[in-house]
């Protein structure tokens, strides 16, 4: 099976920032309370800025740097997609209105999916699947997320949580080391959102039944993709969560002392992002030169569904 490769990666964040002593103006709250238990300090807000505009602006920044690093033409990406649960539309797809934003050609596959905090990780498989039957060499995989919106403010346990952005990488095949895993239950209570046309459609979440889930869930997941890998964490160099809450990775990180120090965590700076944090998470290590060619990087992601999925790439 052929492996991917992260050619180039980017984000995108709406200028507002709102920390924990402006949310607790307009919420029950304190930078105490929220940053003690969630490890957030501050989180970006979309107001002039849609969630296609954070999609498009994370895909012209990787894909500028790709063009640096490869010299690829708009006309080379074959795939274009966008994990998200709050796109601008029911249809048009996020992805599409991207690739036309980015000018690329009509010769294209483009579709958003819903996996929620898990959809960046979910999408490397089916960007890599969908290369391997493609004439063309490169796909766009981007997490986008406007989360304010579905946001209830007069719910401290909820609006606390989270935040707006995006993060996007442009993905090759390669034949270096490449293992995938990926988990559903249909779990609904947990955490949802009603859809299009109903009442009260904010996002609903039962914390402690979360909390419980994702942790066990981290955890088969990092056992089996390292198990499939024949590695052990020893082996792998930087182990990127989605940045849910502080608490949860390090309850995994703690099971893994001796490897605790690559757990990466930005949590305090973006909030919870749902499939835009591991993107974000990826260009800011990039971007400070943190992963290095030939390094084993562990991608594990838990969300609404509920949904789990681990990777393992060589950078």
């Amino acid at each position: 099976m052929k492996g991917i490769n992260i050619v180039s990666t980017g984000r995108c964040l709406p200028e507002k920032v709102i920390d924990n002593d402006a949310l607790s103006t307009f919420v029950d709250t304190s930078d105490e309370w929220i940053y003690t238990r969630t490890g957030i300090k501050m989180r970006h807000k979309c107001e002039e800025e849609s969630n296609t505009f954070l999609a498009c602006g994370a895909a012209k920044e990787a894909l500028k740097k790709a063009k640096v690093k490869e010299n690829i033409d708009e006309n080379d990406i074959g795939v274009v997609i966008v994990a998200t649960t709050t796109g601008d539309n029911a249809f048009p797809s996020t992805a599409c209105m991207v690739a036309k934003e980015l000018g690329l050609s009509n010769e294209i596959i483009a579709f958003d999916i819903s996996a929620a905090c898990s959809g960046f990780v979910y999408g490397l498989e089916i960007v890599r699947g969908l290369l391997t039957n493609s004439s063309k060499k490169y796909g766009l995989l981007i997490g986008s997320e406007q989360i304010s919106k579905i946001m209830d403010y007069n719910d401290r346990t909820t609006c606390v949580l989270f935040g707006d952005g995006a993060g996007a990488a442009v993905i090759k095949l390669d034949e270096s080391l490449y293992v995938h895993k990926a988990y559903a239950s249909g779990n609904f209570e947990g955490l949802n959102c009603s859809g299009v046309g109903k009442d009260n459609n904010y996002l609903h979440m039962d914390g402690k039944a979360v909390f419980k889930a994702a942790v066990t869930a981290f955890d088969q997941a990092i056992k089996d993709a390292l198990e499939e890998a024949n590695l052990t964490l020893e082996d792998i160099d930087h182990v990127v969560c989605h940045q849910a809450n502080v608490r949860i990775i390090n309850h995994v990180a703690n099971k893994h002392k001796e490897s605790k120090d690559k757990f990466y965590v930005n949590i305090d700076r973006y909030a919870n992002t749902s499939a835009a944090s591991i993107p974000i998470a990826l260009d800011e290590l990039y971007e400070n030169n943190k992963i290095k060619k030939g390094q084993k990087v562990l991608l594990v992601a838990f969300g609404a569904g509920f949904t789990w999925s681990s990777a393992i790439y060589t950078a």
